[in-house]
């Protein structure tokens, strides 16, 4: 879907939770040429706020563990972030940052403002989830933006947040970004007429807050899907098979990426992507523990960057007692591979990464590898569409190399410790 030419006073509304999100966002519009002119200060305020957990310096990652530093990628080309292509005027993004309350998302967050105002965006930094008045205040001071706005661009349809938005827009443009692998769960779901709910939930019964939230997301699924007045554009890079009638499939190449960045120093061994699993009750810890110390024996990995929603007593354990360097990015992986350094091969677990890295990557000479999830590994709370899921995730993944796991099925720890 080729945006139109539009009004300042129509303009084009994006709401991010991530910093993933945002990532993909600013694809978007640079693959629609979508940009306004000159740096954009936010209605609240041109500074990004300073709360919300320590701040990195440019490009900079935290370390821990053995052999840490505390230095990381290089720091971001100041003139290729504020590189804008030339080209006739186009209608204005406004970026909306419903700010979550996580310390590590947080700082990513600010680090992908700063690049998405130094491609001359406007960012409106919102504390959503500043406290229990606090999404009065947000959806009170977004209403007459979401009422003049004509395209309405988003990186989490499952998001409560964003259902209540899409309840108050008069939009007639609606656009999903990639919010990971999550995005093939949407556009199933949205072609099977089913409710929206997060696939690592799917199969358990719904609680008090999903049954009164219910009529609210059942309105943004019939937004979501298309009309004779409102068209639906998904822009990813995740494979998708069950395309909803009517929904434009726009696919996300990582061109910003790779124009605005690197080609990366290569480094010896191998690098290990971290995953939250663990945290969503998916996979066992114990278990997960032994995976990595296999994977980083296996293949001399000695760095692992963590996942932003990985907790820091997991994280803790793999820096003592499997002797990784833990390292938190301050950007997406996407920008930190393609910035470098980065090992000549990069090890990851079922996720999002796996899709997107070899699209960044590409050109290099880097090798993506993925470890399969070992059904034994499962907790006993785990959705029973996980293991399908995952495995569709592993399975569906372009230029990458499969793994077997690690640990045999046999192994006298379960999943349970039973």
């Amino acid at each position: 879907m080729s945006p139109r030419a539009g009004s300042a006073g129509q303009p084009t509304l994006a709401f991010v939770e991530s910093p993933v999100q945002l990532l993909n966002v600013l694809e978007w519009a640079h693959a629609h040429r979508l940009r306004t002119q000159g740096s954009g200060a936010s209605e609240r305020g041109a500074a990004i706020p300073a709360q919300g957990g320590p701040r990195s310096g440019a490009g900079s990652t935290a370390a821990i563990g053995p052999g840490a530093t505390g230095t990381g990628p290089s720091a971001v080309p100041a003139a290729a972030a504020s590189a804008v292509s030339a080209g006739p005027e186009r209608e204005g993004l406004v970026l909306v940052v419903l700010a979550p309350t996580d310390p590590m998302t947080r700082g990513q967050l600010r680090r992908m403002a700063e690049l998405a105002r130094d491609e001359g965006h406007e960012v409106r930094w919102e504390e959503a989830r500043g406290g229990a008045t606090a999404p009065f205040r947000t959806i009170g001071g977004l209403t007459p933006l979401l009422r003049r706005a004509r395209r309405v661009v988003m990186g989490d349809p499952f998001s409560r947040y964003v259902q209540l938005l899409l309840t108050i827009t008069r939009a007639r443009e609606l656009v999903v970004v990639d919010d990971g692998t999550a995005t093939m769960e949407f556009v199933a779901q949205l072609a099977r007429g089913e409710r929206l709910v997060r696939w690592h939930r799917k199969g358990g019964r719904p609680g008090a807050r999903d049954l009164l939230f219910a009529p609210v997301s059942a309105v943004a699924r019939r937004r979501l899907t298309p009309r004779a007045r409102r068209a639906v554009e998904v822009f990813s890079s995740m494979p998708i098979d069950e395309t909803p009638a009517g929904v434009t499939v726009t696919a996300n190449d990582f061109s910003w990426t790779r124009s605005r960045f690197g080609p990366p120093r290569l480094t010896k061994g191998a690098d290990l992507v971290g995953t939250s699993l663990v945290e969503t009750g998916v996979v066992d810890g114990e278990r997960y523990m032994e995976a990595v110390r296999g994977l980083a024996a296996a293949h001399g990995a000695r760095r692992y960057f963590a996942h932003r929603r990985e907790s820091p007593e997991k994280l803790h354990r793999l820096a003592v007692e499997v002797g990784l360097e833990v390292v938190r990015p301050d950007l997406p992986l996407e920008l930190i591979a393609r910035r470098g350094p980065i090992g000549r091969t990069i090890l990851s677990f079922p996720s999002t990464v796996v899709h997107t890295l070899p699209l960044a990557l590409v050109g290099t000479e880097v090798r993506v590898a993925v470890c399969d999830i070992d059904p034994a590994w499962l907790t006993d709370g785990a959705s029973p569409r996980a293991q399908g899921f995952l495995s569709g995730v592993t399975g569906t993944a372009r230029d990458v190399d499969r793994l077997s796991s690690t640990i045999p099925a046999d192994s006298p720890r379960s999943a349970s410790s039973a």
